[in-house]
Formats: structure tokens, C-alpha cells, sequence
């Protein structure tokens, strides 16, 4: 009787995000509800539990999005979000994007420009209840 090989599961990635953050939150919720998100492990690094990473602290971790590829290669900013657009098919046209020459040092700069902002728009969205897992259902 033949071998049957088992069905591969995609190699991980981890994808750390800030769960304190409702914006982070929304964005999170909505990629873990996508087809794909089975190949994403999503780790919250607001929560208590220590960061178990030689080279992520927590503090930089809540600064900037980061994914650790299942290669072990650490990703932060606009190509940590590429590489979550390549796990999930209905984002990859996002990724084949991004792959295009200069656009991924485009989104780069747009992402850091975002940061800046990232308090005020979490600000009002916690105010208003929204993305956060401690605030009003």
C-alpha cells in the first residue's frame, strides 16, 4: 500500500502587534478573519506575558508593526505588512504591489508619516469604544 503524505500547513509567521492599541486591534481582527490567517500566529505584546525575542524588546515592538517570517528573519513597518499581504490570498494583489520597483520605500514613508498619527486616531477610537478589547462590547 502507498505512503499518503499528510497535507503540508503553510510555514508561520508571527505577527506582533500592540493589543492596547484599538487601531492595531481592528487592523488585527480583520486579518485574523481572512482565508490564509491559519499560516499568521498572532502574538499581542501589550499583553504581560514576556517577549520571548533576542532581537525584539517590547518597547520596540510597540513603536513599529513587526512580523518574524518562518525563516527566522525579523520585519518590521511597511515590509512586515507585504509579507502578511503575501500570507492572505485576497491581499496578495496588495503584495504584487508593493513588489513593484520603489513602490515598498513609497509605503515605507507613508507608514512612518502614519506613526505620527497613530496616537490620535487610537485616541478617538478609544474614546468612541472601538477596537479595543477592554472597552464597551
Amino acid at each position: 500500500m502507498p505512503e499518503t503524505e499528510a497535507p503540508r500547513r503553510p510555514a508561520c509567521v508571527t505577527v506582533y502587534y500592540d493589543g492596547a492599541c484599538p487601531l492595531c486591534t481592528l487592523e488585527i481582527d480583520h486579518y485574523r478573519r481572512q482565508t490564509g490567517a491559519d499560516a499568521l500566529q498572532f502574538v499581542d505584546v501589550a499583553g504581560a506575558a514576556p517577549l520571548a525575542c533576542a532581537d525584539l524588546s517590547r518597547q520596540d515592538a510597540l513603536k513599529r508593526f513587526h512580523i518574524r517570517k518562518a525563516d527566522g528573519t525579523l520585519l518590521s513597518g511597511a515590509a512586515a505588512f507585504v509579507e502578511v499581504w503575501r500570507q492572505l490570498p485576497r491581499w496578495t494583489w496588495a503584495a504584487r504591489l508593493a513588489s513593484l520597483p520603489g513602490v515598498l520605500p513609497v509605503l515605507e514613508f507613508m507608514y512612518r508619516a502614519f506613526l505620527h498619527v497613530r496616537p490620535a486616531i487610537s485616541g478617538a477610537l478609544r474614546r468612541l469604544g472601538r477596537g479595543s478589547r477592554q472597552g464597551p462590547a
